[in-house]
């Protein structure tokens, strides 16, 4: 099961990586034709938290998920909460990738190709977290 959690954290990682780039160097996303609009989906306000891009979010919540995986269990005062603590990361991400899937659908009504794949990863990241968890109850 944990190599899930890499591949599905990689690959958020390098989608959130490919968003954050493109904020910082304002550079044009590449959307599959027919996919939805991924520019104006990142140009609304609601691709902004505080002033913050989402992308970079996103890019540091993949950072956390993996940190936890691959350490969580090498830090003294982290290892007995790892499953805990990778599931809250988890949790947080798949409601607010939910609450910016709703607003691409419901407000924008459109989608960013980008922003359904990382919707996915975390969803995946978030059953993971759930199965771990279940299992350290038995």
């Amino acid at each position: 099961m944990d190599i899930l959690i890499y591949i599905a954290s990689i690959i958020g990682l390098l989608d959130a990586g490919y968003l954050s780039y493109s904020k910082i160097f304002a550079a044009k996303l590449y959307c599959t034709p027919g996919l939805g609009d991924c520019a104006s989906v990142n140009a609304s306000q609601w691709s902004y938290v505080f002033g913050i891009p989402v992308a970079y979010l996103g890019f540091l919540t993949y950072v956390a998920i993996l940190l936890i995986v691959l350490f969580g269990k090498r830090i003294k005062f982290i290892a007995p909460y790892q499953e805990y603590l990778f599931f809250f990361v988890t949790l947080v991400g798949i409601l607010f990738s939910g609450y910016l899937t709703y607003i691409e659908a419901a407000v924008l009504h459109t989608y960013c190709q980008w922003c359904v794949l990382s919707a996915t990863m975390m969803t995946v990241l978030f059953v993971i977290s759930v199965i771990k968890l279940a299992r350290r109850q038995h």
